[in-house]
């Protein structure tokens, strides 16, 4: 996916930026465009849920175009998550940042962001993304339903402004994105397992209709988590919740 470095569009206040990008992309609008709000006041997360975004957090969404096919423009998802953790480090005195099946960017076990990537086709058979992303910078949620921070919250952090978090981002983004379409996918896993949180460990997964329970060992090449079930089968989980040191 060859891509120019996207232009920024700050917006003081939308409900949701994946909105904002979702509306501009069925107008024709292209991108690459990074679409910030100063004042997010209905973002979403995955599977519907709310994501609260607190006073000076970031709440961005990257709108751009895809030749790739669905099944592998979903692994856009893994470089976000990336991304947003090299951003955390960045701000910290000591790289912490760890990453959990398939997009949570954890330090020290707390969440820090999400992600929520979404998409629909062109007229012309193109595939449009836009990849929400939400950190928490400053404050981190009242009402979290796991163990949340912000990046602010550990001791030595610098203090990044919205400003500073989305130009940091941007780059790591873009960067991420062209070795990805240079060499696939095998690159973007290799730095995702370095930092995964769980792998080798007890894991369920909440798949909607099921539960299964096993050991995480790692990434398919797709970006499915291959979990190794007690009668030494195993599963590939290409959607739902996991949880580590539940079996």
């Amino acid at each position: 996916m060859p891509m120019d470095r996207p232009s920024v569009l700050i917006l003081d206040e939308t409900p949701s930026t994946n909105a904002e990008a979702r509306a501009r992309a069925e107008a024709g609008d292209m991108g690459p465009l990074w679409i910030m709000a100063r004042r997010q006041t209905a973002g979403r997360g995955r599977r519907g849920r709310a994501w609260e975004t607190g006073a000076g957090n970031l709440a961005a969404t990257l709108l751009c175009v895809t030749p790739k096919p669905p099944a592998e423009a979903a692994q856009i998802s893994f470089i976000a998550a990336l991304a947003v953790a090299e951003l955390a480090d960045s701000a910290m005195s000591q790289p912490l940042a760890q990453l959990k099946w398939p997009n949570d960017v954890l330090v020290q076990g707390r969440k820090i962001s999400g992600i929520l990537v979404e998409s629909g086709l062109r007229p012309d058979g193109a595939l449009w993304l836009a990849v929400g992303i939400g950190v928490n910078l400053q404050t981190p949620p009242d009402a979290a339903e796991r163990p949340a921070a912000a990046i602010a919250d550990f001791e030595g952090a610098q203090v990044l402004s919205q400003d500073e978090a989305i130009a940091r981002l941007s780059v790591r983004m873009s960067d991420w994105m062209a070795l990805w379409d240079r060499e696939g996918f095998a690159p973007v896993a290799k730095a995702w397992t370095a930092r995964a949180f769980g792998l080798g460990g007890a894991c369920t997964a909440r798949l909607g209709h099921e539960t299964v329970e096993g050991i995480a060992e790692g990434l398919d090449p797709d970006g499915s988590l291959r979990l190794r079930l007690v009668d030494n089968s195993v599963r590939r989980i290409s959607a739902g919740d996991v949880f580590f040191g539940e079996v």
